[in-house]
């Protein structure tokens, strides 16, 4: 993947990170539960009654949200330069890393470290130095 650092806009990423804050926010208020994404599609796989139209209205939020930005503005172009294959590896490798560390980035990242969770600084800690390295072996060690 390439990142056109030249239409880069750090004014839009903050307003990004500020509306994601947002909704992280409103959503523990609202509801009092975490907005980890892992948990919420987690809880669909094992659905309990009454709990799966807040998580199915969840899910929707995010593709939703995805259709209005496409309607509204063309999505940048992206290039992969990896194999299905590496990437299939590489999903599975992520939802491993979500099940042994209780969260993703969202649950623990976002939501967690704002809380000012020891647990979720560890985790936060473990895969942000796990995706460093594994990006600098592929990158410069096996090239």
């Amino acid at each position: 993947m390439h990142i056109n650092w030249a239409a880069f806009n750090p004014g839009m990423a903050a307003l990004g990170g500020a509306m994601i804050g947002a909704a992280a926010v409103l959503f523990a208020l609202s509801t009092g539960r975490i907005a980890g994404i892992s948990g919420i599609v987690g809880g669909l796989l094992r659905p309990y009654r009454g709990d799966v139209a807040w998580r199915l209205a969840f899910v929707g939020g995010l593709l939703a949200a995805g259709l209005v930005w496409r309607a509204l503005d063309r999505f940048p172009p992206v290039a992969v330069d990896i194999s299905t294959g590496t990437l299939v590896v590489a999903g599975l490798l992520v939802g491993v890393g979500t099940r042994l560390g209780s969260g993703c980035t969202s649950g623990h990242g976002v939501c967690g470290l704002s809380r000012l969770s020891p647990r979720s600084l560890a985790a936060t800690l473990a895969f942000m130095a796990t995706g460093f390295a594994t990006v600098f072996v592929i990158r410069h060690v096996l090239r």
